[in-house]
């Protein structure tokens, strides 16, 4: 069954996107700043290659970007540059976009959330929990960031919120342990998803990332098809530097899914190209705030209508 049925809840939410996205100086401001009905010339060329790498594209991304537009032109002499880069963003963009979906053969379906510290991780879950648990998907949480006290009484409180229950123990645990006292605890319950947090792990600690893949294997003993999702948590405001972290995680733990956070704050978007022209992971989740509704399902043509503007006019 496919977990995200709210499609009219989206074009509020990327209303408050755009809103709140890339809020500075900088090259969104007012629809990519005037371009309107230019030509792709030299000139525009060169003026959209410091936009893009301002706005945290990166430098593979923004060349493939300008050479297909380019491309797009000869197709279509004389076409606006903001509506090439309209078509061309969108159709990057669309190659990343697949929901998540919650298979009935797997139960309990288990989510594994990873990323470092302060990407949002935590607040992610509790999000996503209480998505699930509005998609009529029975959840429960496993407290498995047990090396920072706050991050258990945290998902707790998300999970009284959401009405799910969680499993956890002393601050200090095994993390591997819990996650498997909250598989077992599911099976016997006949939950339908168990979502996984985890203790935020910078990308280049080899121990700590070791630990995350013992997490796992703890996780494929109990279901060798498991975990179903891992999905890498990203904070969107990070640029680059999030396009590392999530080269490294993949490298190590073959992320199946990503959710961008923080995309209310600096965060210009422009990453979420870089990230799909580098990485093609799908990108499940887009978050602009702390509340449950301020998660939503990524969709390729509203992003980029908020990140550009939508040609109107």
């Amino acid at each position: 069954m496919a977990v995200e049925a709210k499609e009219k809840q989206g074009t509020g939410f990327f209303a408050k996107l755009k809103a709140r996205l890339n809020r500075g100086k900088t090259w969104l401001t007012g629809d990519l700043l005037g371009l309107g009905s230019r030509p792709l010339d030299e000139a525009t060329v060169e003026e959209l290659e410091t936009r893009l790498l301002t706005a945290d594209v990166g430098v593979d991304a923004t060349q493939w970007l300008l050479d297909e537009m380019r491309k797009a032109n000869r197709r279509t002499p004389g076409a606006p540059a903001s509506e090439l880069l309209r078509q061309t963003a969108l159709a990057l963009m669309q190659t990343v976009e697949a929901p998540l979906v919650i298979s009935a053969a797997h139960k309990p379906f288990v989510i594994l959330a990873i990323g470092v510290n302060g990407t949002g991780k935590t607040t992610t879950v509790g999000k996503l929990a209480h998505r699930l648990k509005a998609s009529g998907a029975s959840v429960m949480l496993a407290a498995a960031d047990t090396f920072r006290a706050a991050a258990v009484e945290q998902l707790q409180e998300w999970g009284r919120r959401a009405g799910v229950p969680v499993i956890a123990q002393a601050p200090g645990a095994d993390p591997a342990a819990v996650v498997h006292d909250a598989l077992v605890a599911a099976r016997a319950r006949n939950i339908d998803v168990v979502l996984a947090d985890t203790a935020g792990r910078l990308h280049t600690a080899a121990g700590l990332m070791d630990e995350l893949e013992k997490v796992k294997r703890v996780i494929a003993r109990f279901d060798a098809t498991a975990p179903h999702e891992t999905l890498l948590v990203l904070d969107g405001s990070q640029g680059q530097n999030a396009l590392a972290q999530a080269l490294r995680f993949n490298e190590r733990l073959k992320v199946t899914g990503l959710v961008i956070t923080k995309l209310d704050g600096t965060a210009k978007g422009g990453i979420l190209l870089a990230i799909a022209r580098q990485l093609r992971l799908p990108i499940r989740y887009v978050a602009v705030g702390e509340s449950a509704e301020d998660l939503d399902v990524f969709r390729a043509e509203e992003f980029v209508r908020a990140l550009v503007g939508d040609g109107a006019g």
